[in-house]
């Protein structure tokens, strides 16, 4: 069954998976007509990472009005969709159903169509949507790196049989095997006193690193068996046994946690509390973990004999990250989302579910969340 509109098709995305509140209204999976996000950051920083009960809560509290709040955006009373997307998985299962649940209620309510949408494909359209229309638009089959606080995962993306659809078909070809790249950055970043989220923070602090002493280097991870695997585990307790041996970092890290507890949280008030030797190792765990994302990218880029690369995925905000895939590209394409996008989002989710519409892909009452849904599954029945 495919769907008898095709064009001028306003979808409803809704994201729960993990911590942000998301609704965005996207036409024909390529125009955003409005995209709202409520982070829960404040919340989870206290816990040093997300606490699954209270992301669950907040989606609750904060749920109908984004989805207002994204319908007056973008100007459309509810009569006006054509479907509702939803995340199904992966994720967070109580704050998945969240979503789920508001979702199908809504559709039986307008009688509108409900598809559902798996997280990671939503990251791949992430980079999609803002090409669109650009002339640069990505040229499959590709090699997409998805990188994150709680992904890290490598896919050939190749174009779906189905002619038109803009569908895409996935073989996963690595993944982590164990903390995803943005897991690690939140770790490490609690260790040192740097508070939560650690990405952006760690990527600020190495860039002010300069040529700061290095107090450890750190080599490449290896993983048994598939060479496009990743792990970070290692390097985390890397970092974590170094300073255990450093009982000069004790002082810095209490004072910067004294600063955290009082919202000290820029870069101009952490770097006067950190020293030489931090920023150093700041740098050091940073490129470790960029090495090994674009180097393992590359590599499957080869073995699948692609010329275009997507990276997607909050980490994907990463200035080093950007770089270095420019600096190593190779004569090949890398194609990265905004930074606003990069970032769990319901306008990809939005996007995603355009491609599943036009093809007749609609979920009926029985779908449920699935936490640890892969890519390469059906999200529907």
């Amino acid at each position: 069954m495919t769907a008898e509109k095709t064009s001028g098709v306003r979808i409803l995305g809704i994201e729960s998976s993990c911590d942000e509140t998301a609704a965005a209204v996207v036409e024909d999976g390529r125009k955003i007509l409005s995209s709202v996000v409520a982070s829960q950051i404040d919340i989870h920083r206290k816990y040093g990472g997300v606490v699954p009960e209270l992301a669950s809560r907040e989606h609750l509290r904060q749920i109908v009005p984004v989805v207002r709040e994204a319908m007056s955006e973008a100007g459309l009373g509810m009569a006006e969709l054509d479907a509702i997307g939803v995340t199904q998985g992966p994720g967070l299962a109580g704050s998945l159903l969240v979503g789920i649940v508001y979702g199908k209620t809504l559709a039986r309510a307008l009688g509108k169509p409900l598809v559902a949408v798996n997280h990671l494909e939503g990251h791949v359209h992430a980079v999609f949507l803002e090409a669109y229309g650009s002339g640069q638009e990505p040229k499959l089959p590709a090699v997409c790196l998805i990188v994150s606080g709680g992904h890290t995962v490598l896919y050939e993306v190749k174009a779906g049989e189905e002619e038109g659809s803009e569908a895409c078909a996935y073989r996963k070809l690595g993944g982590t095997r164990d903390d995803a790249a943005g897991e690690a950055y939140d770790k490490v970043a609690k260790l040192l006193g740097l508070g939560y989220p650690g990405g952006p923070i760690l990527d600020k602090l190495a860039a002010a690193a300069g040529s700061a002493p290095a107090p450890v280097k750190f080599g490449p991870t290896k993983t048994r068996g598939n060479a496009l695997d990743f792990s970070f585990s290692g390097l985390k307790t890397a970092v974590l046994y170094h300073v255990r041996e450093h009982p000069e970092y004790r002082e810095e890290i209490r004072k910067r946690e004294e600063g955290m507890a009082q919202a000290h949280r820029k870069l101009e008030e952490l770097l006067p509390l950190c020293s030489k030797e931090t920023l150093g190792l700041v740098r050091e765990f940073q490129n470790a973990v960029v090495r090994d994302l674009v180097e393992r990218t590359m590599a499957a880029a080869e073995e699948c004999d692609v010329e275009t690369i997507l990276v997607s995925g909050g980490v994907a905000a990463n200035s080093q990250l950007r770089r270095r895939f420019a600096e190593e590209a190779r004569g090949r394409k890398v194609f990265f989302p905004s930074r606003a996008l990069s970032t769990d989002n319901a306008a990809m989710i939005a996007a995603a579910a355009y491609a599943r519409f036009v093809r007749g892909r609609f979920a009926d009452d029985s779908l449920n969340a699935s936490a640890s849904m892969r890519l390469e599954e059906e999200v529907m029945n």
